[in-house]
């Protein structure tokens, strides 16, 4: 999974859930760490509304976290505006060298299709 600076709120999450899950590598940057809830947004007189955090996020073993911290990679790979101009994207260049790499060492298995499903009995 390809993470980055940029990556906040759901952006820190998902790659949190995917290493929780040991789903694959995370490839990039670290991620900003904006993991905060909120919610009941109250309208002001001119039209406008106030939001404030008001729900956080702990892992397994009941500490915060993510928030103010992020999700470090466990490949770091920096993209630069240097490799931009250049019209390269090397952390998109690593994760797909990491995936092509995983899948000749863990080919997936390939299921037989099953028959046809039978939509409408037929009378004999």
């Amino acid at each position: 999974m390809l993470v980055n600076e940029m990556s906040g709120s759901g952006g820190d999450m998902l790659p949190y859930m995917f290493r929780q899950m040991k789903l694959g590598p995370l490839v990039g940057m670290k991620t900003w760490g904006g993991l905060v809830g909120i919610w009941d947004v109250p309208p002001l007189m001119d039209g406008g509304f106030i939001t404030a955090p008001r729900g956080g996020f702990y892992n397994l073993e009941g500490q915060w976290d993510v928030e103010n911290k992020g999700v470090a990679p466990d490949i770091e790979v920096e993209e630069t505006p240097l490799t931009a101009k250049d019209g390269r994207d090397p952390q998109l260049e690593r994760a797909v060298a990491e995936a092509m790499s995983r899948l000749a060492a863990e080919a997936p298995k390939i299921m037989p299709e099953p028959a046809p499903p039978v939509r409408v009995r037929r009378p004999n």
